[in-house]
């Protein structure tokens, strides 16, 4: 079993930059592949961005395609959401998560492993 913790979240202003870290623990990331998701109150928690086990593929939302980058750096068992050009209805608690196929996973419901969470507050 692995557990996740996400740091890096804060506020923001709009069109400013936040980094989010997945550091995991009791077990090697690069046995996942991982994804970011975010849930904004009343809302159903919705797909951000995924990469594979090998950090060779990702895949992202629509909605913040050319904005966000997700990179993993498996030495450090740890994922990234680069978060650039921020906009207030980026405001969100982000999750991270982890799914133990070799590809690319989009649905909550094939991530067994979340971390808890961390508020991005986007200011206008």
């Amino acid at each position: 079993q692995v557990h996740l913790a996400e740091s890096g979240g804060g506020l923001v202003q709009a069109g400013g930059s936040l980094r989010l870290s997945c550091a995991a623990s009791g077990r090697t990331s690069s046995s996942y592949g991982m994804g970011w998701f975010r849930q904004a109150p009343g809302k159903e928690r919705e797909f951000v961005a995924a990469i594979t086990r090998s950090g060779g593929s990702t895949y992202y939302a629509d909605s913040v395609k050319g904005r966000f980058t997700i990179t993993r750096d498996n030495a450090k068992n740890t994922v990234y959401l680069q978060m650039n050009s921020l906009k207030p209805e980026d405001t969100a608690v982000y999750y991270c998560a982890a799914q133990p196929t070799s590809g690319v996973v989009v649905a909550v419901s094939f991530y067994g492993y979340w971390g808890q969470g961390t508020q991005v507050t986007v200011s206008s």
